[in-house]
């Protein structure tokens, strides 16, 4: 079963910029997606950004698009993901998740219930 490592994450304010890094271990094959979701309080976690095993497809939710990029590093096994222009409606828990194979063509790639791995969580707070 994989592990997932999270780092990164903490405070800053809004237009800075934050990197968060997930380390994967004890996972087999090369047939996999991880991405970052986040969590406010009372509100459903939702899909931030996503990447295929070798980096070559990603997603992103449209709230973050041109301000958050995600990329893999394959030698470290890692997934980071790089948040520029920082908003306080940015403010959450963010997860790193993890998932066996592909999606069926036209499915989203951002939809928590699809993840079946889960990082412990890192905050990420930005004030005004």
């Amino acid at each position: 079963q994989a592990q997932l490592v999270e780092s990164g994450g903490g405070s800053v304010q809004a237009g800075g910029s934050l990197r968060l890094s997930c380390a994967a271990y004890g996972y087999t094959g090369s047939s996999f997606w991880m991405g970052w979701f986040r969590q406010s309080p009372g509100k459903e976690r939702e899909g931030v950004a996503t990447i295929w095993n070798d980096g070559s497809s990603t997603d992103y939710a449209d709230s973050v698009k041109g301000r958050f990029t995600i990329s893999r590093d394959n030698y470290k096994n890692t997934v980071h993901l790089q948040m520029n222009s920082l908003k306080p409606e940015d403010t959450a828990m963010y997860f790193c998740a993890f998932r066996y194979g592909t999606f069926r063509y036209g499915m989203s790639r951002l939809q928590p219930r699809d993840y079946n791995i889960w990082g412990q969580g890192t905050q990420v707070t930005v004030s005004s």
